[in-house]
């Protein structure tokens, strides 16, 4: 399996696949999954025949997420983790 190229310089890039924003988050494809069915994180695009994530979106919802009193319970843990 080849490995994934990170996310470098001063700019991420405007949409990742699912490997490159399961590899930033540092979880499986599987829980990117997970957190899309839960609306912690938004949809796919489809960009040309590829599905693709905005990072803005990623990380703006990541960030209300993190900051919404009723986060989700998994985030919760995941902040927990040091």
């Amino acid at each position: 399996m080849a490995r994934q190229r990170g996310i470098l310089g001063d700019r991420p890039p405007s949409y990742v696949s699912k490997a490159t924003l399961a590899a930033e988050l540092d979880i499986s494809e599987t829980t990117v999954d997970t957190l899309v069915q839960r609306g912690v994180l938004p949809k796919p695009v489809k960009v040309g025949g590829s599905v693709r994530w905005s990072w803005a979106q990623v990380d703006a919802s990541l960030a209300a997420a993190n900051t919404a009193p009723e986060a989700d319970p998994f985030m919760k843990g995941v902040s927990n983790v040091s």
